[in-house]
């Protein structure tokens, strides 16, 4: 084996994950996505940064407020998922670089002073956590349902601010009836990694 990670556990992050389109109505708790924070918390960025920002969408009425802005396909999936989670940037991150970067403070107005510079380095970092934080809800034993067929500016109206620029939806709950569609195909090693 070339990995040191237990063959599990790579089924359990990868190879039988799937994404979720059902799920069972066994809820998600506080402290399971407090588990799953304080684990992805620590993946990689550049600076640091930490501009994701989740919004927990727990009650009935936010979940009204939310699905009426799902993609068609989408609404019947965030209506019945036990948790829904609004992942976001935040694109005045920088203003936490200083705690973040305690040895660099000035990287907080010496790259990030300039509005699109920020956006364009919050829309890639925050993509990074939300990639970690759907492995971190598959490494609870839950299935995520990431999506991104959505009206963002109506979701960015009705649950953000100006500041912050939704980048997915993701429906989180152990596997339903009929949860997965069948594996889609993926590109092999050869077709992906060159070396010179």
């Amino acid at each position: 084996m070339s990995l040191v990670l237990d063959p599990a556990a790579q089924d359990l992050l990868f190879r039988e994950a799937r994404t979720a389109n059902t799920f069972t109505d066994e809820p998600v708790t506080d402290e399971q996505v407090q588990a799953i924070y304080d684990l992805v918390k620590f993946g990689p960025t550049a600076f640091n940064q930490s501009p994701l920002r989740v919004v927990l969408v727990r009650s009935a009425e936010g979940r009204e407020r939310l699905v009426q802005h799902m993609a068609e396909g989408n609404r019947p999936k965030t209506a019945t998922a036990p948790l829904v989670a609004i992942l976001a940037a935040d694109n005045e991150f920088h203003e936490e670089l200083p705690a973040l970067l305690p040895h660099f403070p000035q990287a907080k107005d010496m790259f990030f002073a300039e509005r699109p510079v920020r956006e364009s380095a919050a829309g890639l970092n925050a993509a990074l956590q939300a990639a970690y934080f759907i492995i971190g809800v598959r490494a609870a034993g839950l299935a995520a349902g990431p999506m991104t067929g959505y009206d963002a500016a109506g979701i960015q109206k009705e649950f953000l601010d100006d500041d912050h620029a939704p980048l997915m939806v993701v429906n989180i709950g152990k596997p339903g009836e009929d949860a997965w569609f069948p594996r889609s195909p993926r590109l092999s090693f050869d077709e992906v990694v060159t070396t010179v």
